[in-house]
């Protein structure tokens, strides 16, 4: 049952959400398959290498460790939440449609189920690069 719904959230819905919540123009994020943005402050070469190497290091789940805490924000400028992990730049799109209920700890859940996902697989499926859109000094 699972499984089914994790498809639910094409890249198309994933990269518009993306595009709304992160609407700073400076700022460059990697979309990985399952819903996982890493946004990258110090933009740097390669952007989908920088975002697997953080994504590899802090998107699998180690339970008993911060790798296992999340928090849940319910998003104002697009339906469902984020869902936030260990790292500040880490974060994981959960849609209205995927969690079982809207409850904090399964929509939590499911959101890390998502991030560990990226975190193995290291799929990108976008990547937003605006390190052009600085006004020159």
């Amino acid at each position: 049952m699972l499984c089914g719904m994790m498809s639910a959230v094409n890249t198309e819905i994933l990269m518009d959400v993306w595009q709304r919540l992160l609407a700073d123009p400076h700022k460059s994020w990697v979309l990985f398959e399952h819903g996982t943005c890493v946004v990258l402050m110090a933009p740097d070469g390669e952007l989908a290498e920088q975002a697997t190497a953080i994504l590899r290091e802090f998107g699998p789940v180690h339970a008993g460790s911060s790798a296992g805490d999340f928090g849940v924000i319910d998003l104002e400028d697009a339906e469902g939440w984020v869902v936030t992990g260990h790292h500040n730049d880490v974060l994981t799109y959960v849609g209205p449609d995927e969690a079982v209920d809207q409850s904090e700890i399964t929509v939590g859940l499911f959101g890390r189920s998502k991030r560990h996902r990226d975190g193995t697989e290291l799929h990108v499926v976008h990547v937003e690069d605006r390190r052009g859109a600085a006004d020159p000094a």
